[in-house]
């Protein structure tokens, strides 16, 4: 029986339908994730005893993956592929690097309201950016940083193999509220999270090396 591969990848949505405009897989799934959760401690050192077992929003967490653009397949075939002949893997990079600027038209709308003497400027609103990493992690996300190393180029100069880094940090009710849509799916991933560590059981307090507290 064949089963399809599962990529892990990004995914911008439009907030107010909630459709889908850009879906962006990963050619290749990373070895490794790292990430980080935060304590949100209620107290700090030396508060009130009352508050030291209290935490007063979710967990900070932050994302960071490594992926790899590759263009050496498709290269192989070139009447298939002609776009990654005449420009590498640029195509695939500015997917990534969209993600993270403001588009050009709304920057240039924003200059046009301040030369009209708009006094308050709003910076732009970007879609929301959703983190798939299998059906059980589906993460508001916002893009802190993107490093893209390119390693090999074609005669042009195009670049057809890079290494990228992503980092992210996950974006939570106490960012979105929770009648977001994007609070609303970090409210699944939490409620997911508990789902799951019921079913990793409890052990014996023998196994810890006590018989009771």
């Amino acid at each position: 029986m064949f089963t399809q591969l599962v990529k892990g990848g990004l995914v911008q949505v439009d907030v107010s339908s909630g459709k889908a405009l850009t879906v962006i897989a990963l050619q290749y799934n990373p070895d490794t994730l790292t990430r980080t959760l935060q304590v949100q401690a209620s107290g700090a050192e030396g508060s009130a005893r009352s508050q030291a077992l209290r935490i007063k929003g979710p967990a900070v967490e932050t994302i960071k993956l490594e992926a790899e653009i590759d263009a050496t397949d498709r290269l192989e075939f070139p009447a298939q592929n002609p776009d990654t002949v005449s420009l590498g893997i640029h195509p695939q990079l500015a997917a990534l690097e969209v993600l993270v600027q403001p588009r050009a038209d709304a920057l240039q709308a924003n200059d046009a309201r301040a030369a009209a003497g708009v006094l308050e400027i709003l910076p732009v609103q970007a879609p929301l950016t959703l983190f798939v990493w299998s059906k059980e992690r589906v993460v508001p996300v916002r893009i802190t940083d993107l490093s893209v190393t390119e390693e090999a180029f074609d005669v042009n100069l195009n670049p057809i193999r890079a290494k990228v880094s992503i980092g992210m940090r996950v974006l939570s009710v106490d960012d979105l509220g929770f009648s977001h849509r994007g609070g609303a799916l970090y409210m699944g991933y939490l409620r997911g999270k508990e789902n799951l560590a019921r079913k990793a059981g409890s052990v014996a307090l023998s196994a810890l090396g006590v018989e009771r507290l």
